[in-house]
Protein backbone atom coordinates (compact mmCIF):
# COMPACT_ATOMS: atom_id res chain seq x y z
CA UNK A 1 0.00 0.00 0.00
CA UNK A 2 1.06 3.59 -0.53
CA UNK A 3 1.69 5.72 2.51
CA UNK A 4 1.50 9.50 2.41
CA UNK A 5 4.39 11.21 4.16
CA UNK A 6 3.14 14.53 5.50
CA UNK A 7 4.86 17.58 6.91
CA UNK A 8 8.52 18.45 7.11
CA UNK A 9 9.63 15.67 9.43
CA UNK A 10 12.01 13.13 7.97
CA UNK A 11 10.67 10.25 10.01
CA UNK A 12 12.54 7.18 11.22
CA UNK A 13 13.73 6.31 7.71
CA UNK A 14 16.55 8.87 7.93
CA UNK A 15 17.50 8.49 11.57
CA UNK A 16 20.73 6.62 10.80
CA UNK A 17 21.26 7.67 7.20
CA UNK A 18 23.80 10.17 5.95
CA UNK A 19 22.95 12.61 3.18
CA UNK A 20 24.94 15.03 1.10
CA UNK A 21 23.52 18.45 0.34
CA UNK A 22 23.91 19.06 -3.37
CA UNK A 23 22.19 21.37 -5.85
CA UNK A 24 20.53 21.50 -9.25
CA UNK A 25 20.38 24.38 -11.71
CA UNK A 26 23.52 26.09 -10.48
CA UNK A 27 22.31 26.17 -6.87
CA UNK A 28 18.70 27.05 -7.68
CA UNK A 29 17.38 23.80 -6.18
CA UNK A 30 18.67 22.16 -2.99
CA UNK A 31 19.00 18.40 -3.27
CA UNK A 32 19.68 16.07 -0.36
CA UNK A 33 20.67 12.58 -1.55
CA UNK A 34 22.66 9.54 -0.40
CA UNK A 35 26.45 9.87 -0.30
CA UNK A 36 28.39 8.15 -3.07
CA UNK A 37 28.34 4.40 -2.60
CA UNK A 38 25.36 4.53 -0.21
CA UNK A 39 22.51 4.59 -2.72
CA UNK A 40 21.34 5.87 -6.07
CA UNK A 41 22.41 9.44 -6.82
CA UNK A 42 20.76 11.79 -9.29
CA UNK A 43 22.35 12.19 -12.70
CA UNK A 44 21.76 14.50 -15.64
CA UNK A 45 19.03 12.28 -17.09
CA UNK A 46 16.63 13.67 -14.48
CA UNK A 47 17.14 17.21 -15.77
CA UNK A 48 16.99 16.10 -19.40
CA UNK A 49 13.61 14.49 -18.74
CA UNK A 50 12.24 17.52 -16.87
CA UNK A 51 13.38 19.88 -19.61
CA UNK A 52 11.84 17.67 -22.28
CA UNK A 53 8.54 17.42 -20.38
CA UNK A 54 8.23 21.17 -19.91
CA UNK A 55 5.59 22.57 -22.26
CA UNK A 56 3.91 25.90 -22.82
CA UNK A 57 0.85 24.82 -20.89
CA UNK A 58 1.51 24.27 -17.20
CA UNK A 59 0.26 20.92 -15.89
CA UNK A 60 -2.02 21.26 -12.90
CA UNK A 61 -0.85 17.94 -11.42
CA UNK A 62 2.22 15.93 -12.42
CA UNK A 63 3.18 12.49 -11.13
CA UNK A 64 6.85 11.46 -10.85
CA UNK A 65 6.94 7.65 -10.85
CA UNK A 66 9.92 6.00 -9.18
CA UNK A 67 10.86 9.45 -7.95
CA UNK A 68 13.85 8.55 -5.80
CA UNK A 69 14.86 11.69 -3.90
CA UNK A 70 12.64 13.75 -6.20
CA UNK A 71 15.01 15.31 -8.72
CA UNK A 72 12.68 15.14 -11.73
CA UNK A 73 9.65 16.46 -9.88
CA UNK A 74 11.67 19.20 -8.20
CA UNK A 75 12.97 20.25 -11.61
CA UNK A 76 9.40 20.40 -12.94
CA UNK A 77 8.49 22.79 -10.14
CA UNK A 78 11.58 24.90 -10.76
CA UNK A 79 10.94 25.09 -14.50
CA UNK A 80 7.30 26.00 -14.01
CA UNK A 81 6.11 22.85 -15.77
CA UNK A 82 3.63 21.85 -13.04
CA UNK A 83 1.71 23.58 -10.29
CA UNK A 84 1.80 20.49 -8.09
CA UNK A 85 3.82 17.26 -8.16
CA UNK A 86 3.07 13.87 -6.62
CA UNK A 87 6.27 11.92 -5.95
CA UNK A 88 5.87 8.13 -5.91
CA UNK A 89 8.72 6.08 -4.44
CA UNK A 90 8.69 2.59 -2.96
CA UNK A 91 11.83 2.84 -0.77
CA UNK A 92 11.58 4.64 2.54
CA UNK A 93 14.90 6.48 2.59
CA UNK A 94 14.67 8.21 -0.80
CA UNK A 95 10.98 8.92 -0.20
CA UNK A 96 11.87 10.67 3.05
CA UNK A 97 14.61 12.61 1.26
CA UNK A 98 12.10 13.69 -1.39
CA UNK A 99 9.93 15.10 1.39
CA UNK A 100 12.96 16.83 2.87
CA UNK A 101 13.86 18.29 -0.52
CA UNK A 102 10.37 19.71 -0.99
CA UNK A 103 10.57 21.42 2.39
CA UNK A 104 14.14 22.67 1.86
CA UNK A 105 13.12 24.39 -1.37
CA UNK A 106 10.00 26.00 0.06
CA UNK A 107 7.59 23.78 -1.89
CA UNK A 108 5.97 21.94 1.03
CA UNK A 109 2.48 22.85 -0.16
CA UNK A 110 3.19 22.06 -3.81
CA UNK A 111 4.24 18.46 -3.42
CA UNK A 112 2.93 15.17 -2.09
CA UNK A 113 5.17 12.18 -1.40
CA UNK A 114 3.65 8.73 -1.63
CA UNK A 115 5.74 5.86 -0.36
CA UNK A 116 4.52 2.76 -2.10
CA UNK A 117 4.46 0.60 -5.20
CA UNK A 118 3.53 2.53 -8.36
CA UNK A 119 0.91 -0.13 -9.11
CA UNK A 120 -0.90 0.53 -5.82
CA UNK A 121 -0.74 4.28 -6.37
CA UNK A 122 -2.03 3.90 -9.92
CA UNK A 123 -5.10 2.01 -8.74
CA UNK A 124 -5.81 4.60 -6.04
CA UNK A 125 -5.15 7.74 -8.13
CA UNK A 126 -6.49 6.72 -11.52
CA UNK A 127 -6.82 9.52 -14.08
CA UNK A 128 -5.51 12.32 -11.84
CA UNK A 129 -2.41 13.41 -13.76
CA UNK A 130 -2.09 15.95 -16.54
CA UNK A 131 1.57 14.97 -16.85
CA UNK A 132 3.41 11.79 -15.87
CA UNK A 133 7.21 11.64 -15.86
CA UNK A 134 9.35 8.59 -15.27
CA UNK A 135 13.07 7.87 -15.19
CA UNK A 136 12.67 4.11 -14.71
CA UNK A 137 15.31 1.51 -13.91
CA UNK A 138 17.49 1.01 -16.98
CA UNK A 139 18.57 -2.58 -16.26
CA UNK A 140 16.11 -5.40 -16.79
CA UNK A 141 16.05 -8.03 -14.03
CA UNK A 142 18.67 -10.69 -14.69
CA UNK A 143 20.57 -8.51 -17.16
CA UNK A 144 23.77 -6.85 -16.05
CA UNK A 145 25.32 -6.33 -12.65
CA UNK A 146 23.95 -3.74 -10.23
CA UNK A 147 25.38 -2.70 -6.87
CA UNK A 148 23.31 -3.94 -3.94
CA UNK A 149 22.79 -0.37 -2.68
CA UNK A 150 21.23 0.61 -6.02
CA UNK A 151 19.45 -2.61 -6.95
CA UNK A 152 15.85 -1.42 -6.79
CA UNK A 153 16.59 1.98 -8.33
CA UNK A 154 18.54 0.61 -11.29
CA UNK A 155 16.97 -2.79 -11.99
CA UNK A 156 13.31 -3.32 -12.78
CA UNK A 157 10.60 -3.97 -15.37
CA UNK A 158 9.76 -0.89 -17.42
CA UNK A 159 6.32 -2.37 -18.09
CA UNK A 160 5.32 -1.84 -14.47
CA UNK A 161 5.94 1.89 -14.79
CA UNK A 162 4.26 2.16 -18.19
CA UNK A 163 1.13 0.41 -16.94
CA UNK A 164 1.02 2.69 -13.89
CA UNK A 165 1.54 5.77 -16.05
CA UNK A 166 -1.37 4.77 -18.28
CA UNK A 167 -3.71 4.40 -15.32
CA UNK A 168 -2.68 7.64 -13.64
CA UNK A 169 -2.76 9.69 -16.84
CA UNK A 170 -5.95 11.68 -17.28
CA UNK A 171 -7.63 12.42 -20.59
CA UNK A 172 -5.15 14.11 -22.95
CA UNK A 173 -2.36 13.76 -20.37
CA UNK A 174 1.24 13.61 -21.55
CA UNK A 175 3.48 10.73 -20.44
CA UNK A 176 7.24 11.32 -20.67
CA UNK A 177 10.01 8.75 -20.22
CA UNK A 178 13.79 8.75 -20.50
CA UNK A 179 15.29 5.39 -21.44
CA UNK A 180 18.48 3.93 -22.95
CA UNK A 181 18.50 4.54 -26.69
CA UNK A 182 19.53 0.96 -27.48
CA UNK A 183 16.36 -0.27 -25.74
CA UNK A 184 14.03 2.24 -27.41
CA UNK A 185 12.09 -0.43 -29.30
CA UNK A 186 11.23 -2.12 -26.00
CA UNK A 187 9.93 1.13 -24.52
CA UNK A 188 7.87 2.03 -27.59
CA UNK A 189 6.36 -1.45 -27.80
CA UNK A 190 5.52 -1.41 -24.09
CA UNK A 191 3.89 2.00 -24.37
CA UNK A 192 1.86 0.94 -27.41
CA UNK A 193 0.67 -2.21 -25.63
CA UNK A 194 -0.89 0.07 -23.00
CA UNK A 195 -2.49 2.32 -25.62
CA UNK A 196 0.15 5.04 -25.27
CA UNK A 197 1.59 6.16 -28.59
CA UNK A 198 4.77 8.18 -29.03
CA UNK A 199 4.18 11.76 -30.19
CA UNK A 200 7.61 13.31 -29.58
CA UNK A 201 11.03 11.70 -29.63
CA UNK A 202 14.47 13.15 -29.01
CA UNK A 203 17.82 11.40 -28.88
CA UNK A 204 20.58 12.53 -26.53
CA UNK A 205 24.22 12.02 -27.59
CA UNK A 206 27.19 12.33 -25.27
CA UNK A 207 29.29 13.87 -28.07
CA UNK A 208 28.53 14.69 -31.74
CA UNK A 209 30.25 11.56 -33.04
CA UNK A 210 28.93 8.95 -30.59
CA UNK A 211 25.70 6.92 -30.79
CA UNK A 212 22.68 8.17 -28.89
CA UNK A 213 22.94 7.49 -25.17
CA UNK A 214 19.31 7.89 -24.10
CA UNK A 215 15.99 8.66 -25.78
CA UNK A 216 13.36 11.08 -24.50
CA UNK A 217 9.83 10.01 -25.39
CA UNK A 218 6.48 11.74 -24.94
CA UNK A 219 3.39 9.58 -25.47
CA UNK A 220 -0.35 10.05 -25.25
CA UNK A 221 -3.39 7.80 -25.31
CA UNK A 222 -5.38 7.65 -28.53
CA UNK A 223 -4.58 6.90 -32.12
CA UNK A 224 -1.06 5.94 -33.20
CA UNK A 225 0.87 8.16 -35.58
CA UNK A 226 1.82 11.79 -35.55
CA UNK A 227 5.32 11.21 -34.17
CA UNK A 228 7.68 14.20 -34.29
CA UNK A 229 11.37 13.35 -34.13
CA UNK A 230 13.18 16.40 -32.78
CA UNK A 231 16.75 17.43 -33.49
CA UNK A 232 19.31 15.56 -31.41
CA UNK A 233 20.61 17.01 -28.16
CA UNK A 234 24.41 16.79 -27.83
CA UNK A 235 25.73 16.99 -24.27
CA UNK A 236 29.38 17.83 -24.84
CA UNK A 237 31.61 19.34 -27.48
CA UNK A 238 35.37 19.95 -27.69
CA UNK A 239 35.23 22.67 -25.01
CA UNK A 240 32.89 21.04 -22.51
CA UNK A 241 29.13 21.19 -22.23
CA UNK A 242 27.25 22.24 -25.34
CA UNK A 243 25.41 25.60 -25.18
CA UNK A 244 22.07 23.81 -24.87
CA UNK A 245 23.28 21.69 -21.97
CA UNK A 246 24.81 24.69 -20.24
CA UNK A 247 21.51 26.53 -20.59
CA UNK A 248 19.58 23.57 -19.17
CA UNK A 249 21.90 23.07 -16.21
CA UNK A 250 21.70 26.77 -15.32
CA UNK A 251 17.96 27.25 -15.85
CA UNK A 252 15.65 28.65 -13.24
Amino acid sequence: MATLMNGGALGDDLSDVEATQDALFGGGVVLFQPPRGRGYRTNVDALLLAGFATARKVAEVAFDLGAGVGAVGLALLRLGAARRVVFVEIDGVPAAMARRNLDANGWTDRGEVLRGDVRDVARARRGEAALVVCNPPYVLPGCGRVAATQARARSGEVGIFVEAARQIAGRRARVCFVYPAHELTLLLATLAAEGLHAKRLRFVHGTPDTPARVALVEAQAGRPGGLRVLSALVERGPRGYSPEMEALLARG
